[in-house]
C-alpha cells in the first residue's frame, strides 16, 4: 500500500516555488524519481528543487525505455531525444497527454503529515486574477477547436466559441492569432504556449508554423480548414478542407445541429 504525504502548512497552498522546492527535497530522500506534469507549476518548482539537489531535470519527458532512461521532443518537436540520467535522483516533468490513463483503482493509501520549513522569505503570493470559463481546460479537453492569424480579428475569433460549445471543446490558438489580440494569451498552443494532445483538434486559419506544430501534432486526430492548398498544415492533417473557414465553420456548425 501506498503512502500519500500531505503538507498542510498555508505557506504551500499558492504552489510557490521558493517554499515548496525545499519541501519536495525533504519529501524525496532516500528515493530514486521525483516527478511532476509538465505544467506551469511543474515546470517551476522542479527545476529549482534540482538545482538545490544539484542533479540535472529532464523536462517533458514522453516516453520511458527504464528506470534511467527517457525519451522527450526536441527541435520544436521534429526530433525525439533519449537522455540516461545518472543521477541518484531523477527529476523529471512528464507530458501527461503522451501517456494513456490508467484505471483508476484503490484509494486506500495511507496519509502522512509532513512537517515543512514553511515560507523561506523570498517571495509571496500577493492575488490571484483567474480566468473562468465553463470549457474544458485546455490541455485536458479531448476536442480543441484552434483559430489562427486567418481568424482576421477578435471578432471574427468568435466563431469558434460557437463551434466549441456544441463540441464541448476548448479553444486554442495560434502564436500568431494571440500576437495580433485575435484570443488571450492563455489560449495559445504551441512551443512557446501549451501543449495539447486531443482526440479531435481542429484548425482553422492556421497556416502550421513549426511552433505550433510543435505543441499539437501529437492530437490523434487533425483537421484543418484553410483556403491556402499548400499551407504547411496541411503535411501534419488526417483531414484537410482547402475552403474559407468563415463559409465552412457556420457550415460544420449546421450539420451539428
Amino acid at each position: 500500500m501506498g503512502v500519500a504525504i500531505k503538507a498542510g502548512d498555508a505557506a504551500y497552498s499558492h504552489e510557490i516555488a521558493e517554499n515548496i522546492a525545499p519541501l519536495l527535497i525533504a519529501a524525496s530522500e532516500g528515493k530514486t524519481h521525483l516527478v511532476a506534469a509538465a505544467t506551469t507549476v511543474g515546470k517551476n518548482i522542479l527545476p529549482r528543487a534540482a538545482a538545490i539537489m544539484d542533479v540535472q531535470p529532464i523536462s517533458d519527458i514522453s516516453g520511458v525505455v527504464d528506470a534511467d532512461t527517457f525519451e522527450r521532443p526536441i527541435y520544436a518537436g521534429n526530433a525525439i531525444a533519449t537522455v540516461k540520467s545518472s543521477d541518484s535522483i531523477k527529476v523529471l516533468t512528464v507530458r501527461a497527454a503522451n501517456f494513456d490513463p490508467v484505471a483508476a483503482e484503490g484509494g486506500s493509501a495511507a496519509i502522512s503529515d509532513l512537517a515543512g520549513a514553511g515560507t523561506v522569505g523570498l517571495s509571496a503570493w500577493v492575488a490571484d486574477e483567474l480566468s473562468t470559463s465553463d470549457r474544458p481546460e485546455l490541455t485536458s479537453a479531448s476536442i480543441v477547436v484552434s483559430g489562427g492569424r486567418g481568424m482576421g480579428s477578435s471578432e471574427n475569433f468568435a466563431i469558434l466559441d460557437t463551434l466549441a460549445d456544441k463540441l464541448g471543446a476548448a479553444v486554442g490558438a495560434s502564436r500568431a492569432a494571440v500576437d495580433a489580440g485575435f484570443a488571450p494569451n492563455e489560449y495559445q498552443v504551441g512551443q512557446t504556449g501549451k501543449v495539447v494532445s486531443p482526440d479531435l483538434y481542429i484548425a482553422a486559419g492556421i497556416s502550421g508554423a513549426i511552433q505550433h506544430l510543435a505543441g499539437m501534432k501529437d492530437s490523434k486526430c487533425i483537421f484543418a480548414i484553410n483556403k491556402d492548398e499548400e499551407a504547411p498544415i496541411f503535411q501534419v492533417a488526417d483531414f484537410g478542407l482547402v475552403a474559407d473557414l468563415f463559409d465552412a465553420v457556420p457550415e460544420l456548425e449546421t450539420k451539428l445541429d
